[in-house]
């Protein structure tokens, strides 16, 4: 949800049966989102997602059919399981909300906002994301296995019509970019700018890594800081925010060193090792 407000795009990564279809169906129909679902295949064309022109002959004429991200939320399944060309297609309108197609360029509906699952790599039929795309995502999150308890209420829960179809909206698309812009207007005080520049800084100097975050993971890292903030009821961002959301932004923009994987070394050994090392800001006064 707070990607949500942060107007950023998800990426799930785990294996199948977990519930991510699901999760992304909810929030659909939580928030009244126009929603679509493409199962990515070897087969899936770009223009599968972006639109394609066909001609008809009662009218003479080429009329354009939209793709698949003509929606406010777009469920992107086993999008490693695609070909790169496919991959790259999501670009242009996951970064500018926008796709052109035979030089001309038409806007997607507001908000528009991508989750992303894709099975663990080294998994079967897999294509390795590349960063250019990787990087377009806000947050990546690990769904999980469920506890005990847990996957026996779903267990004892089962029937044949799926609650999810239950569920009642509590806001609309209108709302939600209201509360965006609501988020966008969250202090940030510059000693706390200054220590999430060090965070994302830090990834880059950082001997288990060879790739650290990028620029974009600093503005991700804000985004999400300030959502977290306005979902606590402040208007202005504690440095407990960064910390909180940092592992959640930063993970899928870094990649282990080879001798640290050699190593047996994780990703998320590392991001706690870094917000160990930096210092936090005092605050001191709000603003």
């Amino acid at each position: 949800m707070l990607a949500f407000l942060a107007n950023g795009h998800v990426l799930l990564e785990d294996i199948p049966g977990v519930g991510k279809t699901t999760l992304a169906l909810a929030f659909s129909r939580a928030m009244q989102l126009d929603y679509k679902r493409i199962q990515f295949t070897p087969d899936v064309l770009p223009s599968d997602l972006t639109g394609f022109s066909i001609y008809r002959r009662e009218e003479e004429r080429f009329v354009y059919q939209e793709g698949s991200v003509f929606c406010n939320l777009l469920l992107a399944d086993e999008i490693n399981r695609t070909s790169p060309k496919t991959q790259s297609a999501l670009l242009e309108v996951m970064e500018e909300r926008k796709v052109t197609v035979e030089g001309v360029t038409r806007a997607v509906p507001e908000p528009f906002l991508v989750i992303a699952t894709q099975n663990p790599q080294g998994s079967a039929g897999t294509q390795l994301l590349p960063e250019a795309q990787v990087d377009r995502f806000m947050v990546s999150l690990s769904v999980g296995y469920p506890d005990f308890d847990s996957e026996l209420a779903m267990v004892m829960g089962v029937r044949e019509q799926s609650r999810v179809e239950e569920i009642q909206p509590v806001f609309d698309a209108g709302t939600l970019q209201k509360m965006q812009e609501d988020v966008d207007r969250v202090y940030l005080k510059e000693t706390v700018g200054e220590y999430i520049v060090r965070l994302v800084r830090a990834t880059r100097e950082h001997p288990d890594l060879y790739c650290g975050g990028s620029p974009r993971a600093s503005i991700a890292l804000v985004r999400m800081a300030r959502a977290a903030a306005w979902m606590n009821g402040r208007d202005y961002v504690l440095p407990s925010d960064v910390e909180e959301q940092f592992p959640y932004c930063i993970r899928h923009r870094v990649s282990l060193a080879g001798t640290a994987r050699m190593n047996g070394q994780k990703r998320e050994a590392v991001i706690r090792e870094i917000l160990g090392q930096i210092r936090r800001p005092s605050m001191g006064m709000r603003r």
